[in-house]
């Protein structure tokens, strides 16, 4: 297992021994066309088809580095995040956060708030993910307004299905890390994850694997996924 260095703090990511890595494909986006704001967001998703659920490949990458058999997808349990987003300083931000490290799986990685969907309380997926959110980071749910779906994808280390919820505020929210649940809360700019200096790919046997090198963080599985799908939408420039 190899660190992600000084910059992109203290996690370990298990790269195999051979790891091909390639630009961000938004490497040739000009700095300002890397500036998103909400009402951005809001128009290029505003016509987004239906939610397609995952072809799941036969083999993932497990955390040990190796490829295991990929579970059956009737068998995954349902999870809903939330891609909550809001304005400061003329462009979007999303909201993060970091996992413990003593829960039994993803120690210490970067995901969005979100979790499980319970049928006895949550009405939706959509509720889910703003239950979670509240649970999480105390963000209360009648200040998200939903405005898009996007595609489901599988969780490795769950097994999960994971349905993302782009969500917008109205302004900078006042969050609190729930203890036990969440290490730390934050946010970082939408232009500052399209950064071809903080965003690459890298190519993991057949599976590409999107990583947000940022100073002190390093977001890549499934959150880095779904953030590159997110932010192939928000540009237009798809993530490959």
């Amino acid at each position: 297992m190899s660190s992600t260095g000084a910059r992109g703090g203290q996690q370990r990511i298990p790269r195999p021994s051979v790891a091909s890595r390639l630009d961000s494909p938004w490497a040739t986006l000009a700095p300002d066309a890397r500036v998103i704001t909400v009402a951005d967001v809001r128009a290029r998703l505003r016509d987004l088809p239906p939610p397609s659920l995952p072809d799941l490949p036969p083999y993932v990458l497990a955390g040990s580095g190796e490829l295991v058999p990929m579970v059956d997808p009737s068998t995954a349990r349902e999870a809903a995040v939330l891609l909550a987003l809001f304005d400061e300083d003329g462009e979007a931000r999303v909201v993060l956060t970091r996992r413990p490290a003593h829960l039994p799986t993803h120690q210490g990685e970067i995901a969005f708030p979100g979790g499980k969907i319970d049928p006895a309380v949550d009405v939706d997926a959509a509720a889910a993910a703003l239950r979670e959110a509240y649970e999480e980071v105390a963000l209360p749910p009648e200040s998200v307004e939903i405005i898009a779906e996007l595609d489901h994808l599988p969780s490795v280390g769950g097994p999960f299905l994971i349905a993302p919820f782009v969500g917008i505020l109205a302004a900078r929210p006042h969050l609190v890390a729930a203890p036990g649940e969440v290490d730390r809360v934050f946010d970082v700019a939408l232009s500052e994850l399209l950064d071809p200096s903080v965003h690459h790919v890298e190519h993991w046997g057949e599976r590409a694997m999107h990583f947000f090198v940022l100073d002190d963080e390093t977001v890549w599985g499934a959150t880095a996924r779904i953030l590159a799908g997110f932010l192939g939408l928000a540009t237009g420039v798809a993530a490959g």
